[in-house]
């Protein structure tokens, strides 16, 4: 229960369907290391919303833990995130956090509560499939707030001791069951921000995590795609491919980060037709509503991007836990370090972590 609306309503409902229920708070963070919170905002992992989940367990009777992750968050999560951008990489935390904090480490520490199941917020579905015997997840009924995009890590066997209450609402509705009910957390607004990033400035919190940085990786070369150098650039961990601000100005037409070089401290620009690619490799490939990708392809829609559309493609298996994948149009901007994930209609078949593509 991170505090907020969507934890409190799946309690609540939990709750009224006769599951005997306790509420859990992770402390992954705190702003003191995270820095950026100027105004002393609240957020997750901020006193006020353990308190608001503390209070919605007191309304709802049910018993209330705070539990430190700290250590297993930084190690996890903020070390990667801080690796991959110095890498030349743009991660998604999110799905980090959701896989090896929430599905492991929590469920784990349920496990020894002798806890069954964890339940989340998470706009998502479940259900099990006894020709394949196997958990499949799928997309919400909300298509604005489905979250299956985030969850593509998750493994059957802890697929098995998962319940998503609220795949099956919108997130009007669950204000209005948080208002009936009277649950303080009804109104509270969503942070969109990473949570260990509460200004949303990822270059200041690059900075902060890795003294001497900004010096380090300055003065670096700017180049076109065809390796002819024509400019400077501030430090290629604060670019990402699809960018257009920050490179400078006087090229005569629009400029765009197509590639980033982080061996060689270079950040590659081009025209808007440079950043579109037909095919990308995806590591660390998880599959979920299916045991593997077919060899001569496994047809499916798979999106390189939470927001972004997901497009017709062929999966096909490599070696490794890796994957190659196929479109039939090409994307634009496929960013490595992004997560693909790959779609069968409503059920998300699995995913991987972009690791390179081809222009």
């Amino acid at each position: 229960m991170s505090g907020g609306v969507d934890s409190s309503v799946a309690a609540l409902l939990l709750k009224e369907r006769g599951y005997d229920c306790i509420g859990v708070t992770m402390k992954l963070w705190d702003y003191e290391t995270a820095g950026g919170n100027i105004n002393n905002d609240s957020g997750c992992c901020s006193l006020d919303s353990i308190n608001d989940a503390r209070m919605v367990c007191a309304k709802l009777g049910i018993p209330h833990y705070v539990m430190n992750f700290s250590e297993e968050f930084h190690k996890e999560v903020i070390e990667n995130f801080i690796k991959e951008y110095i890498d030349g990489r743009t991660p998604n935390p999110c799905v980090l956090c959701n896989t090896k904090i929430k599905w492991e480490t929590l469920i784990e520490k349920a496990l020894q509560l002798g806890a069954d199941y964890i339940a989340t917020g998470h706009y998502a579905r479940l259900r099990f499939n006894e020709a394949t015997r196997r958990f499949e997840l799928l997309r919400a009924v909300d298509s604005n707030k489905d979250q299956a995009y985030a969850l593509w890590g998750i493994k059957q066997e802890n697929l098995a001791r998962t319940l998503f209450p609220l795949g099956d609402l919108s997130k009007p509705q669950i204000r209005e069951i948080a208002e009936k009910h009277e649950l303080r957390t009804a109104h509270k607004s969503e942070s969109m921000e990473i949570c260990f990033v509460p200004d949303n400035n990822y270059n200041r919190f690059l900075k902060d995590a890795v003294p001497g940085l900004a010096e380090k990786v300055r003065e670096g070369e700017l180049v076109d795609t065809e390796g002819n150098v024509i400019g400077k650039h501030k430090g290629y961990p604060f670019f990402t491919i699809g960018q257009r601000r920050g490179i400078g100005t006087g090229f005569g037409k629009p400029m765009y980060v197509v590639d980033i070089d982080s061996e060689n401290n270079r950040v590659i620009i081009g025209e808007a037709d440079k950043l579109f690619s037909k095919k990308l490799i995806a590591g660390s490939v998880n599959f979920i509503s299916i045991a593997e990708a077919d060899k001569e392809g496994t047809e499916a829609v798979v999106k390189v991007r939470y927001r972004g559309e997901g497009f017709p493609a062929k999966v096909y298996p490599l070696d490794e836990g890796r994957v190659k994948i196929e479109f039939t149009e090409a994307q634009k901007a496929i960013t490595p370090g992004q997560s693909a994930v790959f779609y069968d209609g409503e059920r998300v078949l699995g995913g991987g972590i972009i690791e390179s593509f081809e222009r």
